[in-house]
């Protein structure tokens, strides 16, 4: 039996329900006294719907349909939303991901904590300085020393403490830190 197959039966079973109901009430309208009629009416619509609800079978879930099927192809499944994460709690690791142990879970009471790796030492870093001499400026020490006279700001900027506020005013004998 097809998808529409089953529909139309569904619906064939409902419209069946409908028209017993309709004659029951008929019928008991047309035997009752005509004073009661509204109230044997509402009583026997009751009566009827209870007995089509016991008599219906239960609906099945809608068939979802399979990658080779038909519908699969014309109905694009919707996308579902990932759950959002409460807040304050980490979001939920993908699956197959490891477990990181909570200090308070008996997993991270069970593993020694991992050494922590020893810190390398930090290479000595070479400064560079230069020491001004008489009728030098900074975009001279910048082409001389750096190579390029635009890099007069960034020798400016390392060395503002000891130039002071007027990088055009520097005097001989000043040690200025290079860049690299």
């Amino acid at each position: 039996m097809g998808l529409f197959d089953f529909l139309k039966s569904d619906k064939k079973k409902a419209h069946e329900a409908t028209e017993k109901a309709r004659e029951q009430v008929q019928q008991q309208a047309s035997a009752g006294p005509a004073t009661s009629q509204a109230a044997d009416a509402a009583s026997a619509t009751r009566a009827a719907a209870e007995r089509m609800a016991a008599a219906a079978p239960p609906r099945p879930a809608p068939a979802t349909p399979t990658p080779g099927s038909a519908a699969h192809k014309a109905v694009p499944a919707p996308p579902r939303p990932a759950p959002m994460p409460k807040p304050g709690t980490a979001a939920p690791a993908a699956p197959g991901a490891a477990h990181t142990p909570t200090p308070g879970s008996a997993a991270h009471k069970a593993v020694p904590a991992a050494p922590k790796p020893a810190p390398k030492p930090a290479p000595a870093a070479k400064k560079r300085t230069y020491t001004v001499r008489p009728g030098d400026s900074l975009s001279a020490i910048a082409r001389r020393e750096l190579g390029n006279e635009a890099r007069w700001r960034e020798l400016y900027a390392m060395n503002k403490g000891v130039v002071g506020s007027n990088p055009d005013l520097i005097r001989p004998g000043m040690v200025l830190t290079l860049p690299h």
